[in-house]
């Protein structure tokens, strides 16, 4: 079995908390299968954690329901530490967060909806991808 590691851009993490219906939703669902490996750090789970909880009401939840998320999330993932920055190498900090996360755990794809503000992480033998990219590539692994 092909095992998949990433790195979830907070922005498909709310979309898939947004949404039922979307990839990024699907993606969420799958996050606990023995062939996907997510990676993430202090840094990137206090970045969930304030996008969501700045729209509690906008998703639909409570702020016991985002504990309860982070809490899953931090159970299944590969908490990885960040000893390394290499700031600024993308336009936006934060991206660069999620680049270092990427790096440190061996991750081969960064999950996101922008995939513009991630160009370049080819050079670290990084791909990024959609949601539904990502989920193509998962189905054709079977």
């Amino acid at each position: 079995m092909k095992i998949f590691k990433v790195v979830i851009d907070t922005n498909v993490i709310y979309s898939g908390l947004y949404s039922k219906r979307g990839k990024s939703y699907q993606l969420l669902n799958l996050l606990d299968r023995q062939n996907i490996k997510i990676a993430i750090s202090v840094a990137l789970i206090l970045e969930y954690e304030d996008v969501l909880m700045r729209n509690l009401e906008d998703l639909g939840i409570h702020k016991s329901d985002v504990g309860d998320f982070l809490d899953y999330i931090c159970r299944i993932s590969n908490k990885r530490k960040i000893y390394f920055l290499w700031r600024p190498y993308l336009r936006d900090l934060k991206d660069d967060m999620v680049l270092e996360v990427a790096v440190e755990s061996g991750s081969k794809f960064i999950i996101t909806h922008n995939l513009k503000d991630f160009q370049g992480v080819e050079k670290f033998g990084i791909k990024a991808l959609t949601p539904k990219a990502f989920l193509k590539i998962m189905e054709k692994s079977k």
